[in-house]
């Protein structure tokens, strides 16, 4: 199978590389940055953004949330179904 990601240049404005489950959580930073979040199920979504600011969104269903993140906090968050859109 011809692999059209194998000689392009990772850039932020995407495509993500690949797309992972987040588990909100107070304590812990994603394992990568992600330059998106997809929303499931909406709700609020409490975010660390890469400039380190706390900021809570309300989403719809089936969002995208075009920012860079750090961390999605339990607290405040009542969305679900997140998922980080990162560039491996």
């Amino acid at each position: 199978m011809s692999n059209p990601f194998e000689n392009r240049v990772s850039s932020l404005s995407g495509p993500a590389t690949d797309i992972v489950p987040v588990v909100p959580n107070d304590g812990a930073e994603l394992s990568e940055v992600a330059i998106a979040l997809y929303v499931e199920i909406g709700g609020t979504v409490s975010v660390v953004t890469v400039r380190g600011n706390t900021r809570s969104i309300v989403v719809s269903d089936q969002s995208i949330l075009p920012v860079g993140v750090r961390q999605v906090n339990a607290t405040g968050t009542t969305a679900t179904g997140i998922h980080a859109m990162v560039i491996a």
